[in-house]
């Protein structure tokens, strides 16, 4: 008898970086409970081992993630018995917790819950298949996992206004314009560019990765004013550690990857 493919892929194309990748593409990788339930305990298991530092997160087929598998949530009558509020079944917040950058290589569609999800990255590269969508007022459910309040903070009140109270798509070349993802490459570029993205990430100094990721994002969750404090306070406190003669020899590594870093630009 066959065995069902599984609804999560995992795949360690080098040291340090994991690739997940959403496998139900018959269902346009719609965030079923199993596949919720996978992916938060995976992405939770990955958190603990400290050689993984970068994670990818992307999708099988022609989308990335159409959100809630709207047919089992028909089916289930009642839309706790689906959506799920415990923590097992929250892929988002799984991610939030990983201590390292995370990469969302978008493939094609993404779709409310599978919006969420990409928004829960740290950068976002897009195929120039993307498309984004938020479908919570068609569908008649109401966002849980952070699309109301990141999106007007990245977009601007307006434009999230625009985009959740209307469904509408939005391609992948104005995402890129309106500072959505970081940028658009053609499909078949899509996962190198991620991976060369993940080795840039995995050669600077291991514990910077996740405290200036830590940084940025609790510095972002301030006023203004309260984050340059912090800044600061974590600066003196992680200064009291670092020696000349490292901070010399880190210099020069930085030149010759500035030399190496343009010379693959140009060709």
């Amino acid at each position: 008898m066959n065995q069902p493919e599984a609804v999560l892929l995992i795949e360690t194309p080098f040291a340090g970086c994991v690739v997940l990748t959403l496998n139900r593409p018959r269902a346009a990788n719609a965030l079923s409970i199993e596949l919720r339930r996978r992916l938060t305990a995976e992405i939770d298991r990955l958190a603990g081992q400290r050689d993984v530092r970068v994670l990818i997160l992307t999708g099988a087929g022609s989308a990335f993630c159409a959100g809630l598998d709207l047919k089992e949530l028909g089916a289930a009558g009642e839309g706790t018995k689906v959506l799920g509020a415990g923590p097992e079944v929250d892929p988002v917040a799984a991610l939030r917790r990983f201590g390292g950058p995370i990469i969302g290589a978008i493939n094609g569609a993404t779709i409310t819950g599978g919006f969420e999800l990409a928004l829960a990255c740290d950068v976002l590269l897009a195929s120039t298949r993307a498309r984004f969508a938020d479908t919570h007022a068609r569908v008649g459910v109401m966002p849980g996992w952070g699309l109301s309040q990141i999106l007007p903070r990245l977009l601007g009140p307006y434009r999230a206004k625009e985009l959740s109270l209307s469904g509408n798509f939005l391609s992948a070349a104005k995402a890129e314009s309106w500072g959505l993802v970081n940028r658009v490459v053609e499909p078949e570029q899509l996962l190198p560019e991620a991976l060369q993205l993940a080795r840039d990430m995995l050669s600077t100094q291991p514990d910077m990765l996740v405290a200036y990721k830590r940084l940025i994002d609790d510095g972002y969750a301030m006023t203004f004013q309260d984050s340059l404090v912090e800044e600061k306070k974590r600066s003196r406190a992680w200064s009291a550690s670092v020696k000349g003669s490292d901070i010399e020899k880190l210099r020069g590594e930085v030149r010759e990857r500035g030399r190496t870093q343009a010379h693959r630009d140009e060709s």
